[in-house]
């Protein structure tokens, strides 16, 4: 009986050494570099814009067809192959420290890598003019690398 308990032991010390070596090769898989999985489609970068609709002097807030007209007048005619809107509700931290809590915009804009440097101008653009347009303090962005087909 002591010989089996002992073999036992032995089998999951085994077993749990080989879970740790193998796990970080298994998560490293998990980032994209697995050859078995084919890469498909384009190189792209995903922006994602968020856009408060409080404003900070206390007017009224951005409403759903103000933001619209905004993106029909500022965003689709540096990106009309395309974009999503969807509606949100965020917060954040203001510059007075304040957690302020709204209903919100995101806005995702998909376009190729080598597009970047005159998507980052017009993204920024459209940064600014929200910002002056509706008194807002800023636009959140987040910018990640993506692959499409489309």
């Amino acid at each position: 009986m002591n010989v089996h308990f002992t073999r036992s032991r032995a089998v999951l010390g085994a077993v749990g050494l080989l879970l740790a070596v193998a796990a970080p090769t298994a998560y490293a898989a998990l980032d994209g570099a697995d050859p078995v999985v084919p890469q498909r489609g384009t190189p792209y970068v995903e922006t994602q814009l968020f856009f408060g609709t409080e404003r900070p002097d206390g007017g009224p807030v951005v409403t759903d067809e103000q933001f619209m007209a905004f993106v029909d007048q500022e965003v689709t005619p540096g990106f009309p192959h395309g974009l999503t809107v969807q509606n949100g509700r965020g917060q954040w931290q203001d510059a007075s420290g304040t957690i302020e809590k709204e209903r919100s915009y995101e806005l995702i804009l998909l376009y190729p890598v080598v597009e970047a440097v005159e998507s980052d101008r017009r993204i920024e653009e459209i940064r600014t003019a929200y910002e002056k347009a509706f008194g807002q303090e800023s636009v959140g962005r987040v910018d990640d690398r993506a692959r499409g087909d489309f």
